[in-house]
């Protein structure tokens, strides 16, 4: 049946029976016929979404891609050009004396000491992480935080250990921690 202008129309039921609506852009709606008076339908339309991407970069990426903008300024050693650069024969000097001395170069030194930090925080945060140190501690959310602040392992630490040395770690420091709560952050059991 084809509803009128108004979206009115009329259709012999029975009771019990039941009605699918269908209309372009709205949701199917099945009304049950309850009895033979007029029913009243609110059909939702339905949102229809374009082609979506998501597109998702790691920290480490973007890192890397700040890089790729100094080099795009001319920036190829990382600010620090080889003695062959300053070579007269071959060589050109004023881009060894820009990679030395422009303040984009003093930029970049900058950023890759901070990249390289947070690369490493990145992999320490990776494997050093707050539900480990609750399983193996079993302290309160508070205590885990102030715990993993306090006996935080090096880059080189978590390079070094396979997962069983980093849980020897973590409960060397729970001993300590439970002596002394408030302990010095920097306290090294050996």
């Amino acid at each position: 049946m084809m509803s009128d202008e108004l979206g009115g129309f009329s259709i012999k039921t029975a009771v019990g029976d039941t009605l699918l609506f269908n209309k372009t852009g709205y949701a199917p709606l099945k009304q049950v016929v309850t009895g033979p008076t007029d029913i009243v339908v609110y059909m939702q339309p339905v949102v229809v979404l374009q082609g979506v991407t998501i597109k998702s970069e790691s920290s480490k990426q973007e890192l890397k891609d700040v890089i790729t903008t100094y080099r795009s300024k001319g920036l190829y050693f990382d600010g620090k050009p080889p003695l062959s650069l300053f070579s007269p024969f071959g060589g050109s000097p004023i881009t060894g004396f820009y990679e030395l001395f422009s303040r984009d170069a003093k930029n970049e030194r900058r950023f890759i000491k901070f990249s390289k930090e947070e690369s490493e925080a990145i992999t320490v945060d990776g494997r050093y992480t707050r539900s480990l140190v609750k399983r193996v501690t079993n302290l309160s959310d508070e205590d885990v935080i102030k715990f993993m602040q306090q006996y935080r392992p090096s880059y080189e630490d978590i390079q070094a250990w396979n997962d069983y040395e980093l849980i020897a770690h973590i409960k060397k420091y729970l001993v300590y921690y439970k002596l002394h709560p408030d302990g010095e952050p920097d306290q090294k059991l050996y």
